[in-house]
């Protein structure tokens, strides 16, 4: 011991092999990875893998050992990742070409399997990237512009997410989210023309709405009005004397009112008949 002492040189390089050792024999795995741990290329077990559900803090990560010398430890981002995809162009089913930027979350969910299939999570965005791309094209490709302002474009998400995701299985990977972040139309005529479509479009629809209504209006009124007519009719005929005084009231008021016109501003009537007049047999009363 004395050697060492009186030697720290000696006692240096031994300080220094056996840090070497603890550091190739333990390790700590943060919350935010997981660990497989590799013998000479091969897979041997899993640390902190992804459950889903787990709380944090009791998932495994912390410190472990592994064999210095013989086994490494390969780094797997346990949080979600991203895809982005700009300037992706598409043309919809109306021949509009448009620039679409989208981006997918995705997370490792299968660490082994993704060691086997892509060793890195950068290969797996580069494998992943190209198919968010013609699954885009695929989906938009068979719809219309609008459909993308419309309700219709949650579904087109969800169609475009598990095409995407059939992929992401074979790399360990799970589709957590997949959206179009802006869908332009090129600046200049194409959409000048495109605003011209919809504009004409909304208000072929808009002449289509009002003409149904007024179809309907007319029905309704023409059921109203026999309606009223039936209804009129069932209580006239339970007095027609009285229906026939009724009728002859209306009759006078309607003739010897009369209304305001250039030739007679206050709307007097002259009638001129004779009091035996049939017309008059209101005002002799009932015999």
């Amino acid at each position: 011991m004395n050697t060492y002492v009186r030697n720290p040189i000696a006692l240096t390089f031994i300080a220094i092999i056996l840090l070497i050792i603890v550091g190739s024999t333990f390790a700590i795995v943060p919350e935010t990875k997981q660990a497989v741990i590799v013998r000479f290329g091969e897979p041997q077990r899993i640390l902190n893998r992804y459950r889903p559900g787990d709380t944090f803090g009791a998932s495994g990560a912390g410190l472990a050992a592994r064999l210095p010398f013989f086994e490494q430890i390969v780094w797997i981002d346990k949080r979600i990742l991203s895809i982005d995809m700009e300037n992706q162009q598409v043309l919809s089913t109306d021949q509009l070409r448009l620039q679409v930027d989208a981006y997918a979350r995705y997370r490792i969910v299968d660490p082994l399997q993704m060691y086997k299939a892509a060793r890195t999570e950068e290969r797996v965005s580069d494998a992943l990237r190209p198919i968010l791309g013609s699954a885009l094209r695929n989906e938009l490709g068979r719809r219309p512009f609008a459909a993308l302002l419309s309700p219709e474009r949650g579904q087109m998400m969800d169609n475009i997410q598990n095409a995407l995701n059939r992929v992401a299985t074979q790399y360990g990977a799970q589709i957590v989210d997949v959206r179009i972040k802006r869908a332009d139309l090129p600046d200049g005529t194409p959409l000048d023309s495109a605003y011209q479509r919809m504009r004409t479009a909304r208000e072929q629809e808009a002449r289509s709405i009002q003409a149904q209504g007024l179809k309907q209006a007319q029905i309704i009124r023409a059921e109203a009005d026999a309606e009223a007519a039936a209804t009129y009719a069932q209580a006239f005929n339970q007095d027609p004397a009285f229906y026939d005084f009724y009728r002859a009231m209306q009759s006078y008021d309607t003739s010897l009112s009369g209304g305001g016109t250039a030739e007679n501003p206050r709307g007097r009537t002259s009638i001129i008949l004779s009091p035996d007049n049939e017309y008059l047999r209101q005002f002799r009363g009932q015999r």
